[in-house]
């Protein structure tokens, strides 16, 4: 396989190509995709394609997710767009109570293989309505999976992944990634939806990170190398339902210091259940009091300076490790 650089929308347009050719029971719809192409050009050139099998639905999400669940269960697999996570709540008695039981409720005779894409986090200056990322809200939920790319080669891996995937898949996909571009390489490409990635080997800090915040964390680690030493190990999360825990447990007990970074809000955050894991599991390696990173307890401002300031930057991120490294030496003293 060789690689070549484009978009993740354009990778995530190839994941469901190359799905809806290799199975006529995958169907996509959603607000404005058949015509419009998706608000982020990611559907683009679909319906050309797939004629019926890519169709424009109202604007209720309620309806899109209940009928979603209601097509997987008849044996089709819809990839349903939500336009935006923010609005993904009045859907949750469709998620929590039909989309996440169901194969229970019919003691296993019945599969889900549903993907439900959800443009999430911030999108500049999209205000208190348009800037929210909620994947933590469906840790708690068992009977769905999480995931959350970062790059386009594992958005198009994850996305793949989930459609083949027979349990109902919520793919939180950062509204700030669409126009990113990165290498993907030709031909199958296929990324577990259940394994986290050591994307930068370090001995001093584990660093996890996901979505887009990656970059920052990624950019954080290099600045922390070059400027005080410190070799920082980064972590790709990719899932957060399931965690992978052995991939973090493992470079905690190398490193015996954890920071977690996302874009959501610090407090109920995807860090606070990586910690308090941690905490219970391997705790007798830690050298340093577990820190988090994330974003200000307020919604999101549409004030560009005031947004600025609720969101987590490379410089809070760095802050934090070497806030990490000192507690670590006043512990050793």
């Amino acid at each position: 396989m060789s690689d070549r650089i484009i978009t993740f929308s354009e990778a995530t347009r190839e994941a469901m190509i190359e799905e809806m050719r290799a199975d006529k029971r995958v169907f996509v719809f959603g607000e404005d995709i058949a015509k419009q192409g998706g608000i982020f050009g990611q559907f683009t050139g679909l319906k050309d394609e797939f004629g019926e099998r890519v169709k424009d639905t109202p604007i209720s999400e309620t309806a899109l997710v209940g009928a979603g669940v209601g097509a997987a269960i008849a044996g089709s697999k819809p990839i349903i767009d939500l336009h935006f996570a923010d609005f993904i709540g009045i859907t949750m008695d469709e998620i929590l109570n039909q989309m996440a039981k169901a194969r229970y409720m019919f003691g296993g005779q019945a599969s889900l293989p549903l993907v439900l894409r959800a443009p999430d986090g911030s999108m500049k200056h999209g205000a208190a309505q348009h800037s929210q990322s909620l994947e933590s809200w469906f840790m708690g939920i068992p009977g769905i999976r999480v995931v959350i790319p970062s790059t386009p080669e594992n958005g198009k891996g994850l996305l793949k992944a989930a459609i083949q995937d027979p349990n109902p898949v919520i793919y939180f996909e950062n509204k700030g990634l669409f126009p990113i571009t990165g290498h993907v390489p030709k031909g199958e490409v296929i990324t577990p939806l259940d394994k986290a990635e050591v994307v930068r080997e370090g001995t001093d800090v584990t660093l996890v990170s996901y979505s887009l915040m990656l970059s920052k964390a990624l950019n954080a680690a290099e600045h922390i190398q070059r400027t005080y030493g410190i070799n920082v190990e980064v972590i790709d999360l990719r899932s957060i339902v399931p965690i992978d825990t052995e991939t973090i447990y493992q470079s905690v007990k190398k490193t015996g210091r954890l920071v977690i970074a996302h874009e959501a809000i610090k407090i109920g955050g995807v860090g606070g259940e990586i910690a308090a894991r941690v905490a219970e599991n391997v705790w007798e390696y830690l050298q340093a009091p577990i820190l988090r990173v994330g974003a200000k307890f307020v919604p999101v401002p549409f004030s560009p300076p005031l947004e600025n300031y609720v969101f987590a930057d490379e410089q809070e991120i760095i802050a934090t490790i070497l806030k990490s490294v000192e507690k670590r030496e006043k512990v050793t003293k």
